[in-house]
């Protein structure tokens, strides 16, 4: 647990600063975006952000233990923490609360704990040890076994059902599997047999002769295409936030300023379509700033990656920093109709205990691999 004082000259101080405004920019959104609600239902208009103060505390005090312990340490327990989380995403579809139709939390306390969540820091945990080994990422073997090990907790999270955070286990697989050093032509082969399946799937829920993807999960993918073919539909959330995002301008219209998150013309203004609020209330400026934050955490996540002191701690960082990559392209897309809507949160904007603490985990890794480097950062 003890750190020696040299490594300490280590810590990345630009990507301590990038999260913590982005933190106190999310708790400045979470108020204003669900203030009107809250307001509405006579209930303390803080109610959302004393939640994500506390899910921060939590997840501080979670990350600094992370911080502390050598990552090298955690090879022998990534196989023990793989299967608790199966546990869990097995458990909460029996256990877990029942929320839009989908069972994705279980209740502890004031807070939600979203195993899902959870389960992206323990794929990175257990590829990394996987791929540190280079013949594992170029030989079938280690492919299908790094597979098999998505697949599992992927599929317990399609179930919930959670289509949006099961796309972020298919791309930290390729993100991981393609740092590992993996063969192009297998990358290449791998992604087009994933559209073909996926493809498959898709139309053979819209056949009705599988039942894996859900009725409004078929609607959210044919709306994404044209977003009017159902305008007081399914297509509702993408145009009102398309709209939110246009009368921001150049400057915003200021907290609290936003009409279509006050008036509820955008829904899950606080969660879901958070960007959204950010662009009408803060302008271009505002949004820009906040995808300048998000862009200086990833690459001062990769440059740690680049000059981590071992494959493994490479692999941790830059799965790590996959997951925030992948969040922002997925999140923000969503908001300006270019990607389907799948529910995922923007990492520390979106109100949400979970998505605070592992994001925390997530930036603890990096900042641990990190610290432990022994190559000269550039």
């Amino acid at each position: 647990m003890n750190i020696p004082r040299r490594y300490w000259r280590n810590l990345d101080w630009p990507l301590i600063l990038a999260v913590l405004c982005l933190i106190a920019i999310g708790m400045v959104v979470i108020y204003s975006a669900s203030y009107s609600q809250l307001e509405a239902a006579n209930l303390n208009p803080f109610s959302y952000v004393r939640r994500q103060a506390l899910a921060f505390c939590i997840g501080l005090g979670v990350a600094i233990v992370v911080v502390l312990i050598d990552y090298r340490a955690w090879k022998r327990w990534s196989r023990l923490t793989y299967l608790g989380t199966l546990l869990l995403l097995g458990g909460v579809l029996i256990f877990g609360d029942a929320v839009f139709g989908s069972q994705r939390w279980v209740r502890l306390g004031p807070l939600s704990l979203q195993p899902s969540e959870l389960a992206k820091i323990t794929l990175v945990l257990v590829l990394a040890k996987l791929f540190e080994k280079e013949e594992n990422a170029q030989s079938l073997r280690g492919i299908t076994q790094a597979a098999v090990l998505t697949l599992i907790p992927m599929a317990l999270i399609v179930i919930q059902p959670d289509l949006g955070t099961a796309v972020i286990f298919v791309g930290l697989f390729f993100a991981m599997w393609y740092v590992g050093n993996a063969r192009l032509r297998s990358l290449l082969i791998a992604a087009l047999l994933l559209v073909a399946v996926a493809g498959g799937i898709i139309l053979a829920s819209m056949q009705g002769w599988i039942s894996v993807i859900k009725p409004y999960q078929l609607k959210r993918i044919l709306v994404f295409l044209n977003p009017y073919a159902d305008r007081d539909g399914a297509g509702w959330n993408v145009i009102q936030s398309i709209i939110a995002i246009g009368s921001g301008g150049f400057f915003g219209k200021g907290i609290r300023g936003g009409t279509q998150s006050s008036l509820h013309f955008l829904p899950a203004n606080h969660t879901d379509f958070v960007f959204s609020v950010i662009a009408e209330e803060f302008g271009f400026l505002g949004s820009l700033f906040v995808l300048a934050l998000f862009v200086l955490l990833i690459w001062r996540g990769l440059r740690v990656a680049a000059v981590a002191k071992d494959t493994y701690g490479t692999l941790l960082a830059a799965g790590a920093t996959s997951i925030f990559f992948f969040h922002l392209i997925i999140n923000v897309g969503m908001a300006l109709g270019m990607m389907p809507v799948t529910g995922l949160p923007l990492p520390f904007i979106t109100a949400g205990g979970s998505t605070m603490i592992t994001s925390l985990i997530a930036v603890a890794i990096i900042l641990n691999v990190g610290l432990r480097r022994s190559k000269i950062m550039f």
